[in-house]
Order: C-alpha cells, then structure tokens, then sequence
C-alpha cells in the first residue's frame, strides 16, 4: 500500500556543504530505488538544537517528503541509523488532513515568493 510521508532528518554539523548534498542524496536514492514518489523537499540549514546530542548543539535539517510503500520506511530508517552523519531523524505517516496542510502551505510559499 502506497501512502504519504514526511521525515525530517538533522545531520552533524560538521559536514561540508558538498557532504551534506551526497548525505540528501543518498536518501533519496534509496527512496526512488524502492519506488517512491518525492513529494517535496526543503532544506533548513544549520539550527540549534533544543538539547545537546552527541556533545553537538546545532545540526542541518532537511525535510523530505514522499509516497511509498509502507515496507519502505523499516528499509529507511535503517539507513538512517547506519549513517554516522545522521544525528537524529523523524518519519510519520501523513493523513489526508497533514497532507492538506503541506499542500496549502507550499501554496502560500509559492505565492510569496511571486509577490516579491
């Protein structure tokens, strides 16, 4: 069964800006080789954590969202978890009303960004 995710995922700060494209990179490949469709994708760059994790206190966060077939998620977070760069990441199921949310709020983006 195929259904809508977003994950969010907070690298190591410590990466490179060319590290931190191949880290992004390497997810989603792993998403499309397991045939999922991207959905939307925003990078939001270096932020400070709430806590400290792994003595680090900021980290890069990038958002992916996607459909794929829910046997996909384990096969992710695995990877998630084998990659050293990765401090911490998120994975949740959307529903019909998240996704409305996501939907309209990209609307809202969009139309800032032509206002300008």
């Amino acid at each position: 069964m195929v259904r809508q995710y977003e994950t969010v995922f907070i690298t190591t700060p410590v990466l490179s800006e060319a590290q931190m494209k191949e880290t992004v990179d390497k997810f989603r490949a792993i998403l499309k080789e397991g045939g999922a469709e991207m959905v939307h994708e925003e990078n939001w760059g270096l932020r400070k954590l709430a806590y400290p994790i792994q003595k680090k206190s900021t980290g890069f966060y990038y958002m992916l969202e996607f459909k794929a077939p829910t046997h996909m998620i384990d096969k992710l977070e695995v990877e998630f978890r084998r990659d050293e760069r990765v401090i911490r990441f998120l994975t949740f199921k959307m529903d019909k009303y998240a996704v409305e949310y996501a939907e309209k709020k990209r609307s809202q983006k969009a139309a800032k960004k032509e206002d300008k």
